[in-house]
């Protein structure tokens, strides 16, 4: 198990964030966390990346006691956690090929070459081999979706947290992201991503939790049930 909440509960300045969460994720799994803005989608997710503390229950997460990890050791869990955000977080005054060596180095890699190499096999993974060289500015919205995509593969995590990666990019870009996703998964890498685009739960099953007012819901079989047969053989013949 990569991830294990258990009862957890976390609050800031007396008011409940998130309350009493169940959460599992395994690895090579994939994980949809759904719910309207301030339900504590993103406070979820900074429980598991060591950014918020919680009060109550229990939570490990890539082995590590969430409770107990100490500040220095919070680099050793964060290396192996890969972020996509919404709104990208690229450097604007750099190639795309040197804002991933910026991450590299940061990280503790050393050694040119192998930055270099890195670089350039995850930026093949995504299709972006040929626009290493391009600025930030010069790349549309759902190819700098994939160089963030890139950016989170660069330190091969066992994790990917994705905040609404989908956001700002329309269905047919949106698709083509998940996919990519997906197939990161593919590889062992497990993927939780925070969406509002519920349109994607039915091409890309996968596991489904509802957040509400803090409190967290399994909602699999909700939206990933099998389309009916019949059904579908009577759309198909109208």
């Amino acid at each position: 198990m990569l991830i294990e909440l258990k009862g957890v509960s976390a609050e800031v300045d007396d008011k409940v964030l998130i309350s009493d969460i169940d959460f599992q994720v395994e690895e090579g799994q994939f994980v949809y966390v759904i719910g309207k803005v301030g339900a504590g989608k993103s406070s979820l997710m900074k429980v598991i990346y060591g950014e918020l503390p919680f009060s109550e229950g229990t939570a490990e997460v890539l082995g590590f006691n969430m409770a107990r990890i100490k500040r220095k050791k919070l680099p050793m869990l964060r290396r192996q956690v890969g972020m996509v955000f919404q709104d990208f977080r690229l450097l604007s005054d750099r190639t795309i090929d040197r804002n991933l060596d910026f991450l590299l180095k940061a990280t503790g890699w050393k050694k040119k070459s192998e930055r270099i190499a890195r670089i350039d096999e995850v930026l093949k993974a995504v299709g972006l081999d040929d626009r290493k060289n391009k600025f930030p500015h010069e790349l549309s919205g759902g190819e700098l979706q994939r160089v963030a995509i890139a950016r989170a593969l660069l330190n091969k995590p066992r994790l990917i947290l994705a905040d609404e990666p989908t956001g700002n990019l329309d269905q047919e870009t949106s698709l083509k992201i998940v996919e990519l996703l997906q197939s990161v998964k593919d590889t062992g890498t497990a993927v939780v991503m925070i969406t509002h685009n519920l349109n994607l739960l039915q091409s890309f099953p996968g596991k489904v939790y509802r957040m509400e007012d803090g409190k967290i819901s399994d909602v699999t079989e909700e939206y990933c049930r099998p389309i009916d047969i019949d059904i579908a053989q009577e759309e198909e013949n109208e």
